[in-house]
């Protein structure tokens, strides 16, 4: 299975990286699916030479825009440019679909009465209720991240047996227990890392994310949704199986 990294940046795009969002394509040519889809997705897209027309899941961690807000470009160019007519299934916490429609309605207005060729589902879960979508299990996991809704730590597995795969990613969170759940036996924990030694509210810094290393029990761990403070210290970073992000890295998991 293959994770491209679209976009690992934070809100403000510091050090120039794009917002936070993960392509993931599993072996044996299923349809890929996104992870979290940050405003700038389809520059994400471009420079990746990635078809987002071939995504056919997207999975929301929580309702904030650098994570949700390129579902609305993501609609307009499948609409407008590429005239899309595969459907799109989008996975996330109560509340989605409305404030994807009330995002869409105050960044152009009257965009969802235009006619398109491919339907869009929404999928709203919640922590504790695993689902199944198009071959994917998902679990959410309640974090502490205030969006006007809940938030979500996302478990997906693909496959079973000897092929099974697991990805977690933490959305944007401070220090929670439930990450311990989330994370334990994942071929990949992806974790939101804003600071470096000094916590901001909602967010986690990269001193508490080692002091809790041995506690998540993953077997690999990618780094993300870093600030301005963590991006010039990342270079310190130097423990074994963890991996500090980068716009447009392709890890194989």
């Amino acid at each position: 299975m293959k994770l491209t990294v679209l976009g690992c940046g934070d809100a403000f795009g510091s050090g120039g990286q794009l917002q936070t969002s993960f392509h993931v394509a599993p072996s044996g040519g299923s349809e890929p699916f996104l992870i979290d889809c940050g405003a700038t997705v389809l520059n994400g897209f471009d420079r990746a030479g990635l078809d987002p027309d071939r995504v056919s899941k997207v999975f929301i961690t929580h309702l904030h825009g650098d994570h949700f807000g390129g579902l609305v470009w993501m609609m307009l160019h499948a609409q407008h440019v590429t005239r899309r007519t595969a459907p799109l299934t989008i996975v996330g916490p109560a509340g989605l679909e409305a404030r994807f429609r009330a995002a869409t309605e105050a960044l152009y207005a009257g965009a969802l009465t235009y006619p398109r060729k491919f339907s869009m589902t929404f999928l709203e879960i919640e922590a504790g209720q695993p689902a199944t979508v198009g071959g994917v299990s998902v679990a959410a996991f309640e974090v502490n991240h205030p969006s006007g809704a809940p938030s979500f730590a996302l478990r997906l597995q693909i496959g079973e047996g000897d092929s099974r795969r697991i990805i977690t990613f933490s959305g944007d969170t401070e220090w929670t227990e439930t990450l311990c759940d989330a994370a334990r036996g994942a071929d990949l924990f992806i974790v939101e890392c804003y600071g470096f030694d000094v916590r901001a509210r909602g967010h986690l810094c990269w001193q508490e994310i080692k002091r809790e290393l041995p506690r998540l029990e993953a077997r690999r761990v990618l780094l993300t949704h870093m600030g301005r403070a963590m991006l010039p210290r990342r270079v310190e970073i130097e423990e074994r199986n963890v991996v500090v992000a980068e716009d447009g890295m392709i890890m194989e998991v």
